[in-house]
């Protein structure tokens, strides 16, 4: 490649590589990990691979981490004992470590705090004599399956996600991530396909975000005022991915104001094709239109740099290469402030700095081997 050519190119991504501040939250560049699970910490403690692993995306030019998932203090968090822990003095003694190591290689980095809520089996380890819980308990397909959450419960939850933002402060975290999106605990209160709730916690959308908005300010009186929390929505269910909790954009406005009232400073739109519009009529994305309801900062995601959507690769399917051409002019416009990469940057930690310096001919496409491996 010319250094002519490698120069045009520089140009086109710039805006991917500009400083990005909203408060506390001071990125180096727009490009952030997205968090996606790995299952690479055996008794929910992760070690030095996994800080190895951050550190290496840091290093080479995104400018926020957003961690795996990792479970808040409660028995039925998870169905699997190699996730990442949230708690307990081993696993937070391990997660001060890849914070160092993301610092230290000049990067910023969140830890997405998450329950799965009703997507776990009962029975599972670690702790298969606890039950799974959801608003109503139901799963997915609307079928019961266990009792609703008492208030009790609910209570409990939302004090275990506020401890585990405490932590995150304590322990050197630029910020936090609350999962409530993909139909885990958070988004299962939101869907009116599981929140079956004649409760003040369902009922009509406005009422379905009561659960969310009690973390989100409970999380805000744990971490002060100036401590960054990031919400993490989808329209989308695993396996239901036409699923809307809001099909208009009046009705997404009614859903975003209480969350945006209760101290959300950004918000992570998670779809699974960046470039397609949210509702008729406009060409705005999910994160185009969060960001113009609520004036908040917004993140989008979904397969950029790459030709097919994720759920390929969990069938085994690799993904070649596409250009960030409509990516950065979206981002250039203002439509959305930060864009989420993921397996991307799975197959390639490089993967920033060779779009950064214009070394496209490096770049290696996604491989369905990148998903049992710490790269």
């Amino acid at each position: 490649m010319s250094r002519e050519t490698q120069s045009l190119q520089e140009k086109k991504v710039k805006p991917l590589f500009e400083p990005f501040a909203a408060g506390k939250l001071q990125l180096s560049t727009r490009v952030v990990m997205a968090p996606m699970t790995r299952s690479f910490s055996p008794g929910g403690i992760p070690g030095p691979d996994v800080a190895a692993y951050y550190k290496r995306r840091a290093e080479n030019g995104v400018g926020l981490i957003v961690t795996e998932g990792t479970l808040i203090d409660h028995p039925a968090a998870s169905g699997d004992p190699n996730v990442p822990n949230f708690h307990g003095e081993k696993a937070l003694e391990g997660w001060a470590k890849v914070v160092s190591g993301v610092h230290e290689a000049g990067g910023k980095i969140v830890p997405q705090l998450w329950h799965v809520g009703m997507t776990r089996e009962n029975g599972s380890l670690p702790h298969p004599e606890a039950l799974s819980i959801g608003p109503s308990g139901l799963n997915l397909q609307g079928e019961k399956v266990n009792e609703p959450m008492t208030k009790t419960e609910i209570e409990s939850i939302v004090a275990a996600f506020a401890s585990a933002a405490a932590d995150a402060k304590r322990i050197g975290f630029d910020g936090i991530e609350l999962h409530g999106a993909h139909g885990y605990l958070i988004d299962q209160f939101l869907w009116e396909q599981t929140n079956r709730r004649e409760d003040e916690y369902g009922g009509d959308l406005v009422s379905r975000t009561k659960f969310a908005a009690d973390i989100v300010r409970a999380c805000r009186e744990a971490v002060g005022p100036d401590f960054p929390i990031i919400l993490r929505l989808s329209q989308w269910k695993s396996g239901f991915y036409d699923a809307k909790l809001a099909p208009s954009p009046e009705q997404l406005e009614r859903m975003l104001k209480p969350l945006t009232e209760a101290g959300v400073d950004v918000f992570h739109c998670s779809t699974r094709r960046f470039w397609e519009p949210e509702f008729p009529g406009s060409t705005l994305n999910f994160a185009g239109w969060v960001k113009k309801l609520t004036g908040k900062p917004t993140i989008t995601v979904g397969s950029v740099g790459l030709d097919s959507v994720f759920t390929d690769a969990f069938r085994g399917s690799n993904s070649g290469l596409s250009e960030l051409d409509e990516l950065v002019a979206r981002l250039d416009e203002g439509e959305f402030d930060l864009v989420a990469v993921g397996r991307a940057l799975l197959a390639d930690p490089a993967w920033a700095a060779k779009v950064r310096d214009g070394r496209n001919d490096e770049l290696r496409p996604f491989h369905a081997e990148a998903l049992k491996t710490l790269y």
